[in-house]
């Protein structure tokens, strides 16, 4: 069950990148993270995040629509290249357990992030719906290979959902995301090992 990416990949949301672009991305992204822990969500714009990462805002909005496209593309980042945990020897809700408090964490440390990526989330904008849409596949398929062979479908739709849940809730400034990975673990048990 372990993967762990380790080459950068050169596809952004609306094309395939050479090296020198996905360099510009990666610069873009990085900004998007130190402006956030400065100015929070509110304060994110384009512009100062392509003045922060020394390329023109006409290059930034080449690659990023909104600023919910640039931060739904951090943390599409950040789950992309996060290790799988790997389930050798755990039970399957150990196993589910360690991917909920992986994907839940990925965030912890940067509460300014963690708060924008809920917003950037929640957009309407096309390239982020794109990315929410590989988010979810993303998530969906750990917690499939999480839950093993043959599982049942409305199990792994009721662990996204709550997944989606406790974004959402700590988004909404419900608790911490270090609270929401034990809440999420706690939940996730009463829904695997009920009789």
């Amino acid at each position: 069950m372990s993967r762990h990416v380790s080459s950068r990949s050169f596809e952004s949301t609306r094309r395939r990148l050479t090296e020198k672009q996905a360099d510009t991305v990666e610069r873009l992204a990085s900004a998007a993270v130190e402006v956030l822990r400065e100015q929070e969500f509110g304060g994110l714009t384009v512009r100062a995040v392509a003045a922060r990462a020394g390329v023109g805002p006409a290059t930034a909005y080449t690659y990023f629509s909104s600023k919910e496209h640039l931060v739904a593309e951090v943390f599409w980042r950040r789950l992309d290249t996060a290790e799988v945990p790997d389930g050798t020897g755990l039970d399957r809700t150990e196993r589910v357990l360690a991917v909920l408090r992986g994907i839940a964490l990925l965030l912890a440390d940067e509460p300014e992030v963690s708060a924008a990526v809920t917003n950037a989330l929640l957009g309407a904008d096309p390239d982020v719906e794109h990315l929410r849409g590989r988010i979810g596949v993303e998530i969906h398929n750990r917690l499939g290979q999480a839950l093993g062979p043959g599982h049942d479908p409305e199990l792994l739709e009721t662990l996204e959902l709550l997944y989606a849940g406790a974004l959402l809730r700590a988004g909404m400034g419900y608790g911490s995301y270090p609270e929401l990975a034990q809440r999420l673990e706690t939940s996730a048990k009463l829904i695997l090992e009920r009789p």
